[in-house]
């Protein structure tokens, strides 16, 4: 029985939308995945969600509006921690519990589910000890349930993260596409296209240049707010 294709949960890193990048549209991993895989794709990824979101709000979205709620799906995508490790009140136990129901709902209607790590050098001011955190709890559900993990432990570069250090630029969400497409690979589902051939774009000295003087003005706020909030905790 032919399934439904591609399935998301999570938070903006899965829901994409963004400035483009060289003209390119600043899409979706997991949307960028289902096409180079020529499946359907649904998503009800949203903003700013932390895991009690996706077993609160997006599963619960799901039941009442999908054409087929019990699946079954070629594969379950479930991305979701940034926004709690970058929390003050991050609860490891919680966390765990929410990502456990997450994927055990996704377990009983995808023939595959796929999960990916959080960056270590996430976000300004870093995230820190609770990445690796999170990243253990992340691995140790997905054993529990077959998933797949795609390790995003590395994943960094001005070409392919926004001076927050959080959000992926467009050609960062393609990079993380290739990504997943390659465990899934190693699993028997190989793509139809790569991601990258489905994008043109010609750069320019001066479109380099400028972008540099962006970046580095960004990057700067980012980092005098990232300073503000330390000296601010530290007076608390």
């Amino acid at each position: 029985m032919p399934g439904h294709g591609v399935l998301a949960f999570g938070d903006s890193i899965t829901n994409g939308g963004g400035e483009l990048q060289w003209g390119v549209a600043l899409q979706s991993w997991a949307l960028w995945m289902a096409r180079a895989l020529g499946l359907p794709y649904t998503s009800y990824a949203t903003d700013g969600a932390r895991a009690p979101d996706v077993v609160g709000m997006q599963i619960p979205a799901f039941l009442g509006r999908a054409a087929a709620p019990d699946g079954p799906y070629e594969v379950g995508c479930l991305y979701i921690g940034v926004n709690d490790v970058r929390d003050f009140d991050w609860d490891a136990a919680a966390y765990e519990a929410d990502f456990a129901r997450a994927m055990a709902f996704l377990d009983g209607r995808c023939e595959r589910i796929l999960t990916l790590t959080i960056p270590l050098d996430l976000g300004r001011p870093r995230a820190g000890a609770k990445v690796p955190q999170a990243n253990g709890i992340i691995e140790r559900v997905a054993a529990e349930h077959g998933a797949l993990v795609v390790d995003l432990r590395e994943f960094g570069g001005r070409r392919y993260l926004m001076a927050d250090h959080v959000h992926p630029t467009a050609f960062g969400q393609i990079h993380i596409a290739e990504r997943a497409l390659a465990v899934l690979a190693t699993d028997g589902v190989p793509p139809k296209v790569a991601p990258w051939s489905l994008v043109s774009y010609e750069t320019t000295l001066v479109g380099s240049a400028r972008g540099a003087a962006t970046y580095a003005y960004r990057l700067g706020k980012v980092q005098a707010k990232a300073l503000a909030r330390h000296l601010a905790a530290r007076a608390g």
